[in-house]
This record gives structure tokens, sequence and C-alpha cells, in this order.
């Protein structure tokens, strides 16, 4: 039988790491607390050890930190979707911001000229994308629909859910008692949120096609809750509506643009809707498009940066390495009037070069929002016939460090400017906006 875990003698909690927990030293050692905060003095449960670190989390809070708050969820702590709701929504920001400026500072050795104030909005309630997993466990009472317990494949006990919009929350019971009415209730692993301004969209993954019965089951929830049912029976381009049987008018609008950019249940979008709003608008300022230049969107997906930008007058290339998400930003461009000054294309960007790109001819501007391995081949690409502006829009901190190391100390850019974007609150995920000029 397992030992339980010992408390630790008291530790005094200097920081936090980038995935929220609090550090703590003793005998040489860096200790990671999860559940502490910076100037709580705190004993600690270790669960992992290591010579040179020891991992665990807080057993007692000696003194607790003024930035401790009350959680709102009652899963929090078991839930692995959020991990700092026990910190008042001030101080995450701030930890953001200082993982922001010790990557810039210590993998690339830059340093904004300006810090700019962080990029938020609602703190709850925010997410219009999750994926919840689904799981059929009789000895825990039936169907589980919800995120994952922290550090387990086991799906936490959820009957809410703080961050989801709230009519969606309260679906989660009656998606628990949906699944359990179903005979694929085994073979039905997840189930996708999808939220547009006028749609909500809920994909089910199916490992067999339901029964006549189930699909009666089906059509009724839908109906009675108000929501698009849609089937998913492979790969993501595999879902398809179910009931109602017509596609879902599912799009988010930018209206300082008059732009909506419309999007199927499994595309990637945003998160955060109203996050992305000022997200778009403090990239454009930055940006700063002008009527007749020539700029370049590099990762433009469905048009979220390409269609306001266009708006401006500008001529727009907007470069992907998806087909699916190009054929639908050139259809977004028609929808919004602004077919005439966009054009989309294929690339791999992970693999252009400076040929490559010479080849797209020159840009005034460049605006560019890639996944979280950054675009380090990009900036590498660019040479003398550079734009003088580049937006970056990063969500992995490191990887836009690295990536400013070559434009200022390779390519001779300045980095002008550079914030937060809390496009997650209550997770230790930090995305950032940088500008950079020459």
């Amino acid at each position: 039988m397992k030992n339980p875990d010992v408390p630790s003698a008291p530790l005094l909690i200097e920081s936090l790491d980038q995935e929220g927990r609090g550090i703590a030293h003793r005998d040489g050692k860096a200790i990671f607390v999860e559940g502490a905060l910076p100037g709580e003095r705190v004993t600690a449960s270790i669960h992992r050890k290591k010579p040179t670190f020891e991992v665990g989390r807080v057993a007692r809070v000696l003194n607790e930190a003024p930035s401790r708050t009350m959680p709102r969820c009652t899963h929090f702590g078991v839930c692995g979707g959020c991990a700092l709701q026990h910190v008042d929504l001030a101080t995450q920001v701030a930890v953001k911001q200082r993982v922001l400026e010790d990557a810039l500072g210590h993998i690339g050795k830059v340093k904004p000229d300006v810090m700019l104030s962080p990029v938020q909005g609602p703190p709850w309630h925010y997410r219009h994308r999750a994926r919840f997993t689904v799981r059929y466990v009789p000895k825990k009472g039936g169907a589980l629909v919800g995120f994952h317990e922290k550090r387990s494949s086991f799906v936490a006990d959820m009957r809410s859910c703080e961050v989801v919009p709230e009519r969606i929350s309260k679906l989660l019971p009656p998606l628990r008692r949906l699944v359990e009415r179903l005979s694929i209730r085994q073979r039905l692993p997840q189930i996708e949120l999808a939220i547009g301004d006028g749609a909500d969209v809920l994909v089910l993954r199916v490992l067999e096609p339901p029964s006549h019965a189930d699909e009666d089951v089906l059509r009724a929830f839908a109906e009675e809750h108000g929501v698009s049912v849609y089937l998913q029976r492979a790969g993501p381009e595999t879902a398809a509506p179910f009931h109602p049987p017509a596609a879902a008018d599912l799009y988010y609008s930018l209206p300082e643009f008059d732009v909506r950019v419309y999007f199927e249940p499994t595309d990637f979008t945003q998160v955060n809707h109203a996050v992305n709003r000022v997200l778009v608008r403090r990239a454009l300022r930055l940006l700063a498009p002008r009527a007749g230049e020539r700029i370049a969107d590099f990762f433009c997906g469905l048009g979220n940066f390409a269609l306001p930008i266009a708006r401006s007058g500008a001529e727009v290339l907007g470069i992907d390495g998806s087909e699916g998400l190009l054929v639908r930003a050139r259809e977004n461009a028609v929808r919004n009037g602004l077919e005439a000054r966009t054009h989309f294309s294929a690339m791999d960007i992970f693999k252009i070069d400076a040929e490559r790109l010479s080849r797209l001819g020159h840009f005034d501007r460049m605006l560019i929002d890639p996944p979280r391995d950054g675009a380090v081949e990009l900036v590498k690409a660019i040479g003398e016939d550079a734009p003088h502006c580049i937006v970056y829009v990063s969500c992995n901190p490191a990887t836009l460090a690295r990536d400013a190391a070559v434009l200022v100390h390779t390519n001779g850019y300045r980095l002008e400017a550079a914030c937060v974007v809390n496009m997650f609150p209550h997770t230790a995920h930090v995305e950032s906006l940088a500008l950079f000029t020459r």
C-alpha cells in the first residue's frame, strides 16, 4: 500500500511558475507547490522528488497572501480546466506579464520599449469553444461529461462550469442524462462545444452510428434545449449536422470593423470572443494599415485579422497551411464584400525560406499569428526587402522570445511594444502581442 504524502516543513513561496504553481527553495532545490501564492508560508504534501526539484500541493496555508481569493467553481482543485481561480484577476495578469517579460529577456535578450496595458475581457463564462470528455462509469453513478481531472485521464465529476456560458453550464446535468439514455453511451468519447453569436452547436464524436431510438432521443434533446447537434464519425472534417438537419449559422462578429467571421463547428477559432474583439482592435492599431498598402497575414486562418485589415483599404494576402480554412476565409471575404482586397494562398509556413518569401512580393506591413511552435523559419526568411512594421500575435512566450531574438539581433528590428492578452482567465496560459519596427 502506498504511503500517504507527508507534509513538508514550512516553505516561503517566492513566485509563480508558468503553470501557476508556487515556487520555493530549500537546500538548493526548487520546490513547486500547487495552490500556493507568492508571499505565503505553507506546508506542502510532496508527491514527486527529483535530485534538483520537488513537486507537491498545499497541505496548509500558514499565512495567506492578499491576492488569495475564494474560487468561484465548486470543482476547482479537482477539475483540470482552471489553475488560478484562487488568485485575484489583477495578480493573474501581473504574473502573466512577468512570464512574458522574463521570456523576452532571458530567451530573446530583448526588452520592449513600452509595455502596453493588458488586453482583457470578462473573467467568467468566456469560453465559446470547449471539448468535454465523456465516460460512462456505472461505479460513479452513470455518465460523466466534463474536463479531465488535474494530472489524470479521469473525467471530473462536473455538474456546472464557470468558464463556459451559463446556459451551457446548466446543460451539463442534462447532457449526462442524455448520454445515459443512448445505446452507444460506451462509444461516445467526446462532446465538442462551438458557440457563435446566434447558435450553440454540440458535436458528438460517435464511434458507431446511433440507433433509431438514439436518434429520437438526440432530436428531442436538441429541440428541448435549443442547440444544434452534429455527429462526427471520424476526423473533424466528418462533423455533419444531425438535428436540425440544416447547418448551423455559426459566426462571430467584429462590429468595429463591420465584419462577421463564419466558421464550421470543428474549425479553429479564438475561444474568447470578447477578448478577441479587443485583440483585433489593438493589433490593427499597432499595425496601422493604410489604404493602398500591401500587407501579409501569415497563419491567417478564417480571416480573423485579414478581413479587418482589408476593411482599412489595404490589399491583404492571407497565407495558411490549411486549405480547408482558406476555403472559408475566401467565403468570408465574399460575405463581407472584401473579395477585391483579399487574396488567400496555401503554403507550409514552417518550411518557408527567403526565396519562397521573396516570390510573394514586397509587403509594407506584416501580421504573424502562429501556433505554439512560433514562426522561426518565417522570421529567418525576412531579407532586405522587409516590411517596416511587423505585429506578432503569440500563444507561447518562449517561441515569441526566440523569434524576437532573430528579428532584433539579426534582422535589425526594434521591439517597440508588447503586452499580454488574457485570453484564458484562471489558467496559466499566456498569450501576447508584440510590435516590431525598423
